[in-house]
């Protein structure tokens, strides 16, 4: 149900509007945490505390020596001094911040529009505020498996925490496409093609932070052969039989190019297919795809033969959130037209 008032509609566009912004805002500092390994910087979960950075000097030290108890301190970067470490610092405190100003900016307008307009807006809406506060606990599930034995999180979380905000950001850009007055179109490719496109764009950002989470980015610094050969050589190929395949950086590394190739084949069917359409106004939107596309597959390459440099690898990520957007605009603007005899 939504709102025959214009001008209701008009308040949670823009609502919705600075909340998608806020979302891009904390994947790319998110992506920025996890590039300049500052993750595991504050190792308590700081629920209804930390709202302000640490004041004075003591309290620096009393997070410092926080840090020095767990295994990324000890095992890697133990030569780290206090300002070396307020770098780190600053990236998972500004990452924090920013999602409990998400979590106000989804809660308080929505309680507002509620109360104003009826419970329609909160049945509506309210999942947006459920995943943002399930995100959170993500975001700790994912940092407390990097503070024992380990000195990075699991890849596996950070592929759950990554996962879901992007399910979230969708979510609230689907909830604004509603609200707009856009144009439906009739089209002749079923939706199922274009909504197997947007789930293997999913699976790829999965992969894509086993990669980010293992650093299996770092493991084969050539394109388009891995080394020297197609498949990884320090790798077989039975391994695929074992579910603990996630677990090889090389192979999963393998997973995201190819899964980039086929994203490719699936992207060029659509795209001679809308360019059959009588109906033009198709061409713009899956245009649109195709450049983002290819710059993506630029940036992964770029990130993959600089060895991970951080300029090329957030870029990567940050594009990836265009893709996704642009993909769900044209799905939600297109409607198969059954071809009738």
């Amino acid at each position: 149900m939504y709102s025959a008032n214009s001008h209701i509609n008009y308040q949670l566009k823009i609502w919705l509007l600075i909340l998608l912004s806020l979302i891009i805002l904390i994947i790319l500092v998110g992506g920025l945490t996890r590039l300049t390994d500052s993750g595991l910087s504050i190792t308590t979960w700081e629920l209804f505390v930390g709202f302000l950075p640490p004041l004075t000097n003591d309290i620096w030290l009393d997070y410092f020596n926080l840090y020095k108890t767990i295994p990324e301190y000890q095992e890697q970067n133990f030569n780290m001094t206090l300002d070396e470490f307020k770098v780190i610092f600053w990236w998972e405190w500004a990452h924090r911040q920013l999602g409990r100003l998400i979590g106000l900016v989804t809660l308080l307008p929505l309680l507002y529009f509620t109360i104003k307009n009826g419970l329609w807006v909160v049945k509506r809406y309210g999942i947006i505020f459920l995943l943002v506060c399930l995100q959170g606990f993500f975001g700790w599930y994912m940092v407390s498996s990097g503070l024992v034995n380990k000195i990075d999180v699991s890849h596996y979380r950070l592929s759950i925490h990554l996962f879901t905000a992007f399910i979230i950001l969708s979510i609230v850009f689907w909830n604004f496409l509603k609200l707009t007055e856009l144009q439906i179109n009739q089209i002749s490719i079923k939706s199922f093609f274009i909504k197997f496109f947007l789930f293997l764009l999913f699976m790829q950002l999965i992969i894509g932070a086993f990669v980010s989470g293992m650093n299996a980015g770092t493991i084969y610094n050539t394109w388009p052969l891995m080394g020297v050969s197609y498949f990884p050589d320090d790798s077989k190929m039975i391994e695929f039989l074992d579910i603990a395949v996630f677990d090889n950086p090389s192979i999963v590394q393998f997973l995201h190019r190819n899964l980039a190739y086929l994203i490719m084949i699936v992207y060029i069917f659509l795209l001679i297919s809308i360019f059959k359409e009588t109906n033009k106004i198709f061409r713009k939107p899956i245009l649109i795809i195709g450049i983002s596309l290819f710059l993506q597959v630029v940036l992964g390459i770029l990130t993959i033969l600089s060895g991970v440099k951080i300029i090329y690898a957030s870029l990567h990520q940050i594009n990836s959130i265009l893709i996704v957007l642009s993909t769900l605009y044209f799905l939600y603007i297109s409607k198969y037209e059954k071809k009738t005899n």
